[in-house]
């Protein structure tokens, strides 16, 4: 058995930092965290080949797996620590404007308002290069 003991995280942020790279459908998407501060998250999804539907544009399915993250880390941002570390997101809304051809996408994520356990977010998913706003989504994620 090791001496080392595992911390647990002092923030919301800090436990986003933690669980992100840990999560299998975050690293099978190829998620990164850019920043994560009091109320906003900004993740980035690379291009990849295995992430396309037709060509090369990126899969719906792969954009909503990038709203849903969004959410999850806008809803931990910040200071705030729940006593169990879980949560959930309770609902989502879609809406696709661009499609992304063969580009990496920024998503950045806002925790809109902020109740006793429910958050609502939301995720403005744009081209890393243009800047082109891709998707856009609102969510309602439980932390706790």
């Amino acid at each position: 058995m090791s001496d080392a003991t595992i911390q647990a995280p002092t923030t919301g942020s800090e436990a986003m930092r933690l669980f992100l790279p840990q999560s299998p459908f975050v690293r099978h998407l190829g998620i990164e965290l850019v920043d994560i501060g009091d109320d906003h998250a900004h993740l980035r999804m690379p291009f990849r080949d295995n992430l396309v539907t037709v060509g090369e544009m990126v899969h719906g399915g792969a954009l909503a797996g990038c709203i849903d993250i969004g959410i999850t880390a806008a809803a931990w941002a910040g200071p705030r620590v729940p006593e169990k570390l879980r949560g959930v997101t309770v609902s989502m809304s879609i809406e696709f404007l661009e499609p992304a051809f063969a580009e990496d996408v920024d998503i950045i994520g806002t925790r809109l308002r902020q109740g006793r356990r429910l958050s609502n977010c939301a995720v403005d998913i744009v081209t890393t290069t243009g800047g082109t706003l891709v998707a856009k989504g609102l969510g309602t994620y439980q932390v706790g």
